[in-house]
């Protein structure tokens, strides 16, 4: 009996018991509506095989993408006031930047890394939409400052990867403060002769791209980012004209010369590896061999020639 009790009981439920699945296996690509599993839209970056719509990702996955292999040190940022204004709407301020800070796992829209990429010392600064739209208040400004400190320090190029809603209203004016803060911090960086990039993700606006989203010495958008300042809806009514299509997106942005490429997510990393080596590197890494001139070339021949 207990044999049958302590074996085989557990042995026939184990086998006739459902097993409990995921729910995440499977994800719907909002764009042409593709269900690709997990693991091979991981393996393809988060990018849709189908259609090539690029999916919003959280910034662990986007520093391992840029640095070169996926090895970075994140750096801690100074902490900003929390809730300055006491801000109350239908939620008060600082429940909702606890709500955040639960869901992502950071304390704000930002995180900022150093390392290599093509062998090349780079920091990166993040933004992360899930974090209150990506919005910058006082805490995203700490982290561009922070961020284009640390690459004079290092000598290194400075990367901003941008995704945002704009500025963060339950900040007021300290957010708008931001904006030339940051212009600033960008400045310091180019003074010093550094690098600058800017990588436009879905979506940058507002005040983001009012300020250090427009400054990059080249700007790189993902396929299909809306990039712009106000949204289609608020500028035709401004203007009462109906825009074209794809307006605001990085394609349109690109034929129109706002952007200076569109990459995909799959060649980014070797996209920015080439630029820093053309900005960093600008002499030959092999001796150069001379031509001979054509006078040269003519001498010589006749000296090759039998007497």
């Amino acid at each position: 009996m207990n044999w049958l009790t302590n074996f085989v009981r557990p042995k026939i439920r184990a086998f006739t018991t459902r097993r409990e699945q995921p729910d995440n296996l499977w994800t719907k690509c909002p764009n042409c509506g593709a269900m690709l599993f997990h693991r091979d839209l991981a393996q393809n970056l988060h990018v849709c095989p189908q259609c090539n719509f690029h999916m919003k990702i959280i910034p662990k996955d986007r520093l391992q993408i840029m640095f070169d292999g996926g090895r970075y040190q994140l750096i801690e940022l100074p902490k900003a006031a929390v809730d300055p204004l006491k801000f109350r709407d239908q939620k008060r301020y600082a429940d909702r930047l606890k709500d955040a800070q639960a869901a992502t796992g950071s304390n704000d829209a930002i995180q900022v890394a150093h390392g290599e990429i093509g062998g090349l010392p780079a920091v990166v600064a993040v933004m992360d939409y899930r974090f209150i739209g990506g919005s910058m208040g006082v805490a995203v400004g700490e982290g561009i400052v922070a961020a284009a400190r640390l690459a004079v320090l290092q000598n290194a190029a400075f990367i901003a990867v941008t995704s945002s809603g704009g500025a963060r209203m339950q900040e007021g004016m300290l957010s708008l403060m931001q904006m030339p803060r940051t212009v600033i911090a960008i400045d310091q960086v180019k003074e010093a002769g550094l690098p600058y990039f800017v990588l436009l993700t879905d979506p940058t606006t507002g005040g983001v791209s009012a300020s250090f989203a427009m400054l990059g010495d080249i700007h790189i958008a993902e396929p299909g980012a809306q990039i712009g300042f106000a949204g289609q809806r608020v500028i035709e009514e401004t203007i009462r004209e109906t825009l074209p299509d794809g307006f605001q997106r990085a394609e349109y942005l690109l034929k129109h010369g706002m952007v200076d490429m569109v990459v995909s997510r799959l060649e980014l990393h070797d996209t920015l590896a080439r630029l820093l080596q053309l900005l960093r590197r600008p002499n030959p890494v092999a001796d150069i061999v001379a031509i001979p001139s054509e006078a040269k070339r003519g001498r010589a021949a006749k000296r090759d020639q039998p007497a």
